[in-house]
């Protein structure tokens, strides 16, 4: 009776569990892309008026539908792709600097990044009175900017990406109290408009509006998908990114700079819908697995939160509510719980 040796059973062995954790990466992405795709059509299917599945593929394949192309086409349509689209660079942008920093606190949305653009936002549209194309470009300046203050000061030392997060959860706290004050002081017309974005809305999304989140992603997203191997060894640490061959300082800059720009173009759009920067990642790794990128998942995850949490505001309740508040109240039990476990951790070491 032949036996098989130890040294042949360890490489079968770590082939197998190889081949185990590709399939979970594969079908849990595949899930997660279909779950995507069946929210979108829920999204263009359901509303006051519903419409056949048959109607709204002829009305996406440019037919002239009566009805179904205005409510379809020009409604609908908007406000899904502003869904996918925003909930992707929430999702990249959150899992992004979650792993770089080794820590589910570091999300844009915890640490202020996107208390910058909102900022920078409201005062261009209670203050400064002006477009949304500007209020675009603003609130993205203003989110960069947020996110080179957050990280000069936290700079040096060994615990930087501890710091990082306390500096800019209290810098983020100040860009609230700025909010706060312009609302107060602005005039009364003015109040809605602010207030409705702050919230986070799919309300009155709008086809040229998707222009800066489609090169956002089109742009960043494969830069952050090209450095996902060295975002993996960013994990470990600085030292043992080094010793793999990582240039940090370049990497962590490029990476920054990346889901920055991303999560601050997706505020810009939408407003700050809270906590799918925060969520997205952590789901993702559950569905997929640890060990593996990240990107694409976090994307998918995050897309989904955004169209379910609108179609669960819009249809759920006798009152519609914006897509941030049922993002909110799905997002903070899990800070809580998060917090709770890291305060005990910390108690315990």
């Amino acid at each position: 009776m032949l036996m098989t040796s130890p040294a042949r059973q360890a490489p079968a062995a770590l082939l197998a569990g190889r081949r185990r954790r590709r399939r979970r990466r594969a079908v849990g992405t595949a899930v997660l892309a279909a779950l995507a795709l069946l929210l979108i059509m829920a999204t263009l299917l359901v509303g006051t008026t519903f419409y056949p599945v048959a109607e709204v593929i002829r009305v996406l394949a440019g037919e002239d539908v009566p009805g179904a192309s205005f409510t379809v086409g020009q409604q609908r349509l908007p406000r899904a792709l502003t869904g996918l689209l925003a909930g992707a660079a929430f999702g990249i942008a959150g899992s992004t600097f979650q792993t770089m920093l080794r820590n589910p606190l570091a999300s844009p949305d915890v640490i202020g990044i996107t208390s910058g653009a909102s900022a920078a936002a409201v005062i261009s549209l209670a203050v400064l009175h002006l477009s949304g194309g500007a209020t675009t470009v603003i609130a993205l300046v203003a989110g960069v900017a947020t996110a080179a203050v957050i990280y000069a000061a936290a700079r040096g030392g060994e615990s930087t990406g501890g710091r990082l997060i306390l500096i800019g959860i209290g810098i983020g706290a100040m860009l609230d109290a700025v909010v706060a004050f312009v609302i107060q002081r602005a005039a009364e017309w003015d109040v809605p408009v602010a207030m409705r974005w702050l919230t986070g809305s799919l309300n009155g999304a709008r086809m040229e509006e998707l222009w800066p989140l489609v090169l956002a992603l089109a742009l960043l997203g494969p830069v952050v998908a090209a450095l996902s191997r060295d975002l993996g060894a960013l994990e470990l640490g600085d030292a043992s990114a080094t010793a793999l061959g990582v240039r940090v300082g370049r990497t962590r800059v490029a990476l920054i700079l990346s889901a920055v720009a991303l999560a601050c173009v997706a505020t810009a759009t939408t407003g700050p819908i809270a906590f799918v920067a925060f969520l997205a990642g952590p789901i993702a790794q559950r569905i997929v697995g640890a060990g593996a990128s990240l990107v694409v998942p976090s994307a998918l995850v995050g897309a989904c939160l955004v169209l379910a949490a609108d179609l669960i505001g819009q249809f759920a309740f006798d009152t519609k509510f914006p897509v941030g508040v049922i993002t909110g109240i799905l997002g903070a039990p899990y800070l809580l719980v998060l917090l709770i476990r890291t305060n005990r951790k910390g108690a315990s070491s």
